[in-house]
């Protein structure tokens, strides 16, 4: 049931006292802990607030990669579940702050600072996981490359160099073919 559909419902919200409007509100709120975390982040934090959650998770994702590298028999099953799970974190990151900037930001060091090459045998359990672990990846820069597209000239600019790195890394990685068809461009 959506609002927008019951015109009458949303009269009769707008009518309601203020103290059990608060209420309500506040119960709705507290079922979501994503949309609380966005909140506090809004209306209680600041500029500064978000570039100490940028410089966290950034770091966070150079952690995860040095253990990741650290790991002797590393395997892209490891790199895959390391990159689902830093790829998770930056999309909650962008769901508190709604800042398309860092997201875009963190996404590209994560991109670019995570271990592809893995030539696992083709014999091995986990062959598979290579192949997965490249198509998660074309498919993540694939995603990043439109919310590029949509920023302001400017911002682009900045970030053409590690976007431009990012797609030599595919290209290293024999990954370009794919990265084409999706409709990926050799360089920016």
């Amino acid at each position: 049931m959506l609002l927008k559909d019951h015109k009458d419902l949303k009269a009769a919200i707008t009518a309601l006292p203020a103290k059990e409007k608060d209420k309500l509100l506040l119960r709705l709120i507290a079922k979501d802990k994503v949309l609380t975390e966005h909140l506090h982040f809004k209306l209680l934090e600041g500029e500064a607030d978000l570039e100490g959650r940028y410089l966290s998770l950034s770091e966070e994702i150079d952690d995860a990669i040095a253990v990741l590298r650290a790991i002797r028999k590393g395997s892209s099953k490891d790199a895959l579940l390391v990159m689902r799970r830093l790829n998770g974190r930056v999309n909650h990151h962008y769901k508190v702050t709604k800042d398309l900037n860092t997201e875009i930001d963190l996404r590209l060091h994560l991109l670019n600072s995570m271990p592809i090459a893995y030539n696992e045998s083709v014999f091995s359990p986990l062959a598979k996981y290579n192949d997965r672990l490249k198509a998660y990846f074309v498919r993540t820069t694939l995603a990043l490359y439109k919310k590029y597209e949509k920023m302001h000239e400017d911002l682009q600019f900045d970030l053409k160099a590690p976007f431009n790195k990012l797609l030599h890394k595919l290209a290293e990685n024999k990954l370009e073919n794919a990265a084409l068809e999706l409709g990926l461009p050799e360089e920016l």
